[in-house]
């Protein structure tokens, strides 16, 4: 993706996306400190939203945690079955970045009910429903996104949520500047165009990754930007019986492969399938691999950039208004006053 590009400039999604090194460069971790305090009361943390507001910030924040050794525990659901769930003992962050999610609205306006006095909310707009439900809310910095697909929001909450955890720990966030250089350069790097063309042929993307946010969100963007079919297949999902229904014409995309399992993808899917796999990898894979530049403990952001790339290189190659999706709204499923 190259902005100065008019293929490319023409998009608002481009720009949004292209704006993301700034949005990290600007990033204000101090911003989470007044939330903390309150989060540190409870037994846990709850962090909820839809589709893209809970997807990477909600389950980069989890994955990240558990490779330091959590020390709170962190969970996250959608909030249509965390109406289920008892959450008393949990401080509840809930994302939206219209602040007029329904779900979301249900379920704040649920636990209010419930005398809850730890709703928190994260919205990229103000004076909005769920700042109106919320004990306090942080309003993001990125500003309004005008794509229907969520970009640099994405990437702003998923800040926010590690600046929270890093402060509960006592820890400084550092390392933004050299992270919005390698996010830049993972948005611009340029891709093989046989690699596109691959991607551009399929019938269905996967996605195989951790359960970190990158992959998953990948695919529901995918979904967006190229129109296409998409599926998020977890860990090893990949090689566990879905492989005898999957099809030549359809690719996997492996978001940073396990190395001790790259045999065993070979084998069931390329060799048994007949199908492609794309690597995006710090490193040169047995596949076809996209080399991303290596983001250290914020590896996941650059991760989505490239992913985000790719879409968009996909998208283009297909002559695909990256703007304007038939179907997909910007806001999934609004809350209207009676």
């Amino acid at each position: 993706m190259k902005l100065n590009e008019g293929m490319y400039n023409k998009y608002a999604l481009v720009r949004e996306m292209m704006e993301t090194p700034v949005i990290i460069k600007s990033f204000k971790p101090e911003a989470a400190e007044k939330f903390a305090s309150a989060v540190r009361k409870f037994k846990g943390l709850f962090l909820t939203g839809e589709g893209s507001s809970r997807i990477f910030p909600a389950k980069r924040a989890i994955y990240a945690s558990h490779k330091i050794g959590l020390t709170l525990p962190i969970i996250t659901e959608g909030c249509t079955q965390a109406e289920e769930y008892n959450l008393k003992d949990y401080a509840v962050f809930a994302a939206s970045n219209s602040g007029q999610t329904k779900e979301v609205i249900r379920l704040t306006t649920l636990l209010k009910k419930q005398k809850h006095n730890a709703i928190f909310g994260l919205t990229a707009n103000q004076k909005t429903k769920l700042e109106e439900i919320a004990s306090a809310t942080h309003v993001l910095i990125c500003g309004k996104e005008n794509a229907v697909a969520a970009t640099k929001s994405v990437i702003e909450q998923g800040l926010f949520y590690d600046s929270l955890l890093r402060i509960i720990r006592g820890e400084k966030m550092e390392g933004l500047k050299e992270l919005a250089k390698k996010t830049e350069e993972a948005l611009t790097l340029k891709i093989d165009p046989s690699i596109i063309e691959i991607i551009r042929k399929a019938d269905t993307i996967y996605f195989a990754g951790r359960n970190n946010g990158v992959a998953e969100e990948l695919a529901l963007k995918a979904n967006e930007i190229t129109r296409k079919k998409s599926a998020f297949l977890e860990g090893t999902f990949a090689v566990h019986g879905i492989e005898e229904v999957m099809d030549k014409k359809e690719v996997l995309i492996w978001i940073e492969p396990f190395a001790c399992e790259m045999g065993k993808f070979n084998e069931c899917l390329v060799k048994g399938v007949g199908m492609n796999i794309i690597a995006v990898s710090t490193e040169k894979s047995i596949f076809p691999t996209i080399v991303i530049p290596d983001g250290g403990q914020y590896a996941e952001y650059v991760q989505l950039a490239a992913g985000w790339n790719i879409l968009v290189e996909t998208g283009i190659s297909l002559g695909i208004d990256l703007d304007k999706p038939t179907r997909a709204r910007k806001v999934g499923n609004e809350y209207i006053p009676e």
